[in-house]
């Protein structure tokens, strides 16, 4: 399983012009069948863990209704 924060990092620095877009990039980076843990959540589909970033405020708008990563709140801790 990989963790969120692979995603998180994964995304700073690029913009995806949509949920889907992004979704679409995790899937490329990690294959559709990786499962995701956060700090509070395991095993979340690249599906659920973007929803789940979004409702914790984890994106950001960049250019109009691009989005990406807010770096300020990428969490800087051991991940087990």
């Amino acid at each position: 399983m990989a963790h969120g924060h692979d995603v998180l990092h994964m995304m700073e620095g690029n913009q995806y012009a949509s949920k889907d877009a992004l979704i679409q990039a995790i899937n490329q980076q990690f294959g559709t069948a990786e499962r995701f843990d956060t700090c509070s959540v395991k095993g979340m589909t690249s599906d659920e863990l973007v929803d789940f970033f979004e409702e914790r405020g984890k994106f950001m708008p960049a250019q109009g209704t691009d989005f990406t990563v807010d770096r300020s709140k990428i969490c800087h801790h051991d991940q087990k």
